[in-house]
């Protein structure tokens, strides 16, 4: 199922993210948490795309075809066009064709540290709005892309990013997915703008629940995300408390999604890191919610 039926069905609901098995992982533990991630039925599961080439496409195409057939849950495969060649592609576009898949997020990806112009010169396509052309002119794909609420970290000001995010959906994008955010009300005025801007395809928002201390400073890095006082009050007390800070975590992310869902917003994307607790502890939290606003 293409994932603009869910978005344009479902009245309210919620979905999530996780991440494939990677070389070091216990494999059956990790998919086994997946799979109970799955059985939650979920409106979708997007799937992402790490860095290593075919073998991690390979492992995004099991996880994505798992989960739909095991479980009849839509799913989301990443694909990132950072470092490849047109062929590359082309070669992994065919294979989630023959996998199956309708349903693709196209993204640049992170640049690899140490990448020089020259190496600029060998990819095929630069920048995800290339990557959804692509995939446009393919045919039979539903694609998404990612939306950033406080502005690319490589972007000068939320002008310039706004105008790079409409490339991408004047290239074929048919919604867009925010990444992580603390603060409501930064989504809300993003909103705003990238309407003005002629930007009118949905926008899923992306929440991620914090319940480990440990991860906030490199989440944030990540994602150049703002951190309101009371999620910093929330780390300071919380944190050294592995039970609390989980409990805590996803209370607070909990309260975003209902504040998104009681001001209009109708569909939300979870960041689980493959953390079945999670994402059962949110849905629990929501169960009177869900599907009855």
């Amino acid at each position: 199922m293409k994932l603009t039926e869910v978005l344009n069905r479902e009245p309210t609901s919620l979905s999530f993210e996780v991440f494939p098995p990677k070389p070091n992982d216990d494999f059956e533990k990790m998919a086994a948490a997946i799979d109970e991630i799955a059985a939650l039925k979920p409106a979708y599961m997007s799937v992402t795309y790490g860095a290593g080439g075919s073998k991690r496409q390979n492992e995004t195409l099991k996880t994505a075809v798992s989960v739909q057939k095991k479980y009849g849950v839509p799913t989301l495969a990443h694909l990132t066009c950072v470092s490849a060649t047109k062929e590359e592609i082309k070669d992994s576009i065919q294979a989630l064709k023959n996998a199956g898949i309708e349903n693709v997020l196209a993204l640049r990806g992170d640049i690899p540290d140490g990448t020089t112009e020259d190496d600029r010169k060998s990819w095929g396509y630069p920048y995800a709005a290339e990557l959804v052309k692509e995939l446009r002119k393919d045919g039979g794909f539903c694609i998404g892309a990612a939306c950033y609420p406080e502005v690319h970290p490589e972007s000068r000001n939320s002008r310039e990013d706004i105008a790079r995010l409409k490339e991408k959906v004047d290239a074929g994008c048919d919604f867009l997915t925010t990444q992580m955010f603390f603060d409501n009300n930064l989504l809300y005025s993003f909103l705003y703008k990238i309407r003005e801007a002629g930007i009118t395809v949905p926008v899923v928002p992306g929440v991620m629940p914090i319940t480990n201390a440990n991860f906030v400073k490199r989440s944030v890095e990540l994602s150049g995300a703002f951190m309101p006082q009371r999620f910093k009050s929330l780390i300071d007390r919380f944190g050294s408390d592995k039970r609390a800070m989980m409990q805590a975590g996803i209370a607070y992310a909990t309260d975003q999604i209902i504040d998104l869902f009681a001001c209009g917003i109708r569909h939300v994307h979870v960041y689980s890191m493959n953390n079945p607790k999670v994402a059962s502890a949110i849905l629990q939290n929501l169960s009177d919610i869900i599907g009855k606003l």
